[in-house]
């Protein structure tokens, strides 16, 4: 056989045996994007919940106030079985954007569960009042509506005291798939001190964003636990091809709030 038929032949077969073994097992859970919505292929299947996040910047000297009066909206929504909603966690934020609120809502049942919420407490006379009375100590809000990856821990109420980090990725457009291909894969690498609460990408509101939540004891066992990570097998070819699907990225240290389930 002629010598570059042979060079020929032998590149096809790495690359047939190549796709086949060593690049398949970079990923777990991996996925078509041309097959379907990528809100589909990556969100969980078992369960139909949807998470609303919300970013209130409140006038500082309203925080105190603005936590007292969403801290007893919060409970009696929690007591009403009437209303599909519940508190996931709320925070205010220590390091990153100042005078900041965060909360966490999850809506059993997904969008039928957001409507009839919304409907509700539209015709909510003592809601509404609450909405008012708020609104005079808010600079400004914004929210997104979020599912949750189906290979992240469901966020589940903890004890605490924690600190908790919301680290923040804005993706390019067209690399949701391939990030959640990755961090199928990384995710294991962040259990061992049950620093991982919850991941979330968004459907409504910014789009193509990432929010990963995590909680540590203090800001020192943090970077102890962040540290730990590298020292893992696998870990460093995360961040290497996950890092150029990212335009922007920012952390939240946050705190949680005295009725927050996440402490």
């Amino acid at each position: 056989m002629p010598t570059f038929l042979l060079r020929l032949f032998l590149v096809q077969r790495f690359s047939e045996s190549s796709d086949k073994g060593w690049f398949r097992s970079l990923f777990v859970h991996k996925v078509d994007a041309r097959k379907d919505a990528h809100s589909n292929l990556l969100s969980k299947k078992e369960t139909s919940n949807l998470y609303k996040i919300q970013f209130h910047n409140i006038k500082p000297e309203c925080l105190e106030a603005y936590n007292s009066l969403e801290a007893e909206v919060q409970k009696r929504l929690h007591q009403d079985q009437d209303y599909p909603c519940e508190v996931v966690g709320s925070w205010n934020t220590w390091y990153g954007e100042q005078d900041q609120s965060v909360h966490l809502w999850r809506y059993t049942g997904g969008y039928p569960a957001l409507t009839e919420c919304l409907q509700k407490l539209n015709n909510n006379k003592e809601y509404l009042e609450f909405r008012k009375e708020r609104a005079k100590m808010l600079i400004s809000r914004r929210n997104q509506l979020l599912l949750e990856f189906s290979f992240w821990n469901e966020p589940l109420p903890r004890p605490g005291p924690n600190i908790y980090e919301m680290r923040t990725y804005y993706l390019k457009p067209g690399t949701m798939i391939e990030w959640g291909n990755h961090w199928a894969r990384a995710i294991k690498y962040r259990q061992e001190n049950n620093e991982a609460v919850g991941g979330f990408f968004s459907q409504i509101g910014d789009l193509y964003v990432v929010h990963h939540l995590w909680a540590y004891e203090n800001l020192q066992t943090r970077e102890e636990t962040r540290n730990s990570a590298w020292q893992k097998e696998g870990w460093d070819a995360n961040v290497y091809y996950t890092v150029p699907l990212i335009r922007s990225m920012e952390s939240r240290i946050m705190i949680p709030t005295k009725i927050s389930p996440l402490q």
